[in-house]
């Protein structure tokens, strides 16, 4: 991760580090752990929308090791928990994009969840790493879709291939990806229609999207990624189950991560969905897209090491 995006991802964790974070490293400064410590890291945690069941995840850890470890001290505690915390993001194998002449990656969420704003900025990011981009926009269901999508194409530099309201998805991943071999173009990034995932036949219109580029690119779609909206906390994590169920979502991009306090449910995505968080929105123009990194995460909620 280059020093800009490392900077963006810690800048975007103000309001999480400011409204929760910075508290649990007052908790946890130069005194003696008591049982007051377990219940009010308890209490912040769940605040910072770690989420019930992480967070006692949390807890029961920290306190088997404050037992074996003898740790007596908070200051040793936060010791602990950063690496309890850091434990919980694996780190996940390579995006597997670049191995191939066509990569395509599917983008699914829910309306309102940030997925066209998402789409824009990691065409650019692409882009701007030398990949020749083509976004398909195969949300059909809302003409404001399109157009938007469109609108950001433009400021991304990046062709689209659109179709029309009410129009079948299926054939606009088709012709994405008809034109973009004919032409060259190494990534198509395709847009799907912003679904509740409580609606179960749009749902299932995913997995014809997913048959349609499968039969045109091998292996496609090689990247299914989930956008979910941070500002959500918590109820974005059912959202995320169902999707789960109905594709196989490889990782998620996590937007408005800068406009919230509740980027504590970065764990919980990691922990209780299997999921790597591969991007985060670090604002609102197009360049604020940054690579998700553990560490770096880390010590914009609790601080760098004073190692």
């Amino acid at each position: 991760m280059t020093i800009g995006f490392a900077q963006s991802l810690k800048d975007s964790l103000t309001r999480t580090r400011n409204t929760v974070f910075s508290r649990i490293a007052n908790l946890l400064g130069a005194s003696q752990v008591t049982e007051e410590t377990w219940d009010e890291l308890e209490g912040l945690l769940i605040q910072a929308d770690v989420g019930v069941e992480t967070t006692l995840h949390l807890i029961e850890q920290l306190r088997r090791r404050a037992s074996e470890e003898a740790i007596l001290q908070t200051d040793t505690l936060q010791t602990a928990l950063r690496e309890e915390l850091r434990a919980l993001l694996p780190d996940p194998p390579p995006l597997d994009l670049g191995n191939r002449p066509l990569d395509v990656i599917l983008i699914v969420g829910v309306n309102g969840s940030g997925k066209t704003t998402s789409i824009a900025k990691l065409a650019y990011c692409y882009k701007q790493q030398g990949r020749q981009v083509l976004l398909a926009a195969a949300d059909t269901f809302r003409a404001a879709a399109m157009d938007q999508l469109g609108i950001w194409a433009g400021r991304a530099g990046v062709n689209i291939i659109t179709g029309s309201v009410g129009g079948d998805p299926g054939a606009i991943i088709f012709d994405a990806l008809q034109s973009a071999q004919a032409r060259g173009m190494d990534l198509v990034i395709a847009d799907t229609a912003g679904r509740l995932h409580t609606q179960y036949n749009l749902m299932a219109e995913l997995g014809k999207i997913r048959t349609v580029a499968a039969k045109n690119v091998p292996t496609a779609p090689h990247e299914t990624l989930l956008v979910l909206d941070a500002t959500t906390g918590q109820n974005a994590l059912s959202q995320a189950k169902h999707f789960q169920q109905a594709v196989d979502v490889t990782g998620v991009i996590l937007a408005k991560l800068d406009s919230t306090a509740k980027g504590g449910m970065v764990f919980a995505i990691a922990r209780e969905l299997g999921l790597p968080v591969r991007f985060v929105g670090t604002g609102e123009r197009i360049e604020h897209l940054a690579p998700f990194d553990a560490d770096v995460f880390i010590d914009g909620l609790l601080g760098p090491t004073n190692n």
